[in-house]
């Protein structure tokens, strides 16, 4: 794996490096967002993951995490910060974060969220397998909803949601092949991020956010909230 880590702080670039050497990625260090956004665009399909810091001279991180997305909507892209104000992870995932990291934080816990990013992005970048024309094209179908993970594509009443981003499509997809089933956000943690809870919920929320507004321009909410527990796909209430 080639890692570009956007961090203006060289001890903590320092000391991820080794971490990174000792799982044999290749890293390219970038120290202030212009440099990082350079190097981005120098050769954007050559990096499989990048760490963006939010806190950089020249060019903070939402700025850098904006003009990456203008070019690839699919590179992962784990945010590190020493804030820690729900706004600010909510605003860095609305701009493309695909995860979001506090500092101070254990390298083995970020190599960890890099490792299970990483499987879920070659998961999605795998070509589809050739299914018999006899199966069915749509993995989830209820009478108003349907997905195909094969074309990752959603559809509500037949009006196509649009404009989801890889994180939102599995989101949607884990909660709609289970109809009426109640998640937590450790549970949807695991499942959609792949990694162990710790204590991130917001990451869960603010995708969460992002995929009913989505939702929303095509019809009704299917996706319900229940108090004190978790998250719900139900669309039965659309027969009403």
């Amino acid at each position: 794996m080639k890692i570009l880590m956007i961090e203006d702080n060289e001890s903590v670039a320092q000391m991820m490096d080794m971490f990174f050497k000792k799982e044999q990625w290749d890293v390219v260090n970038a120290y202030d967002g212009e440099e990082g956004l350079a190097q981005f665009n120098a050769a954007p399909d050559s990096f499989d993951l990048i760490t963006l810091d939010l806190n950089l001279p020249k060019m903070d991180g939402m700025q850098v995490a904006q003009e990456i997305r203008k070019t690839s909507k699919t590179v992962p892209l784990i945010m590190l910060t020493a804030r820690d104000s729900e706004s600010d992870q909510v605003l860095g995932l609305e701009l493309g974060a695909d995860d979001y990291v506090t500092k101070p934080f254990s390298p083995i816990t970020l190599v960890a969220r890099i490792k299970a990013l990483h499987r879920r992005a070659e998961v999605s970048d795998a070509p589809a397998e050739v299914k018999p024309e006899t199966t069915a094209e749509y993995d989830v179908v209820t009478p108003h909803f349907k997905l195909s993970t094969k074309t990752r594509e959603a559809f509500l009443d037949d009006e196509p949601i649009e404009g989801l981003t890889p994180k939102e499509f599995d989101l949607l997809h884990t909660l709609a092949q289970n109809p009426k089933q109640v998640f937590s956000r450790e549970q949807l943690l695991q499942l959609v991020w792949d990694y162990e809870y710790y204590g991130d919920e917001r990451t869960v929320d603010a995708h969460i956010k992002k995929l009913r507004q989505k939702i929303e321009k095509v019809g009704p909410q299917i996706i319900q909230t229940v108090w004190g527990v978790g998250y719900k796909f139900d669309d039965s209430g659309l027969d009403k």
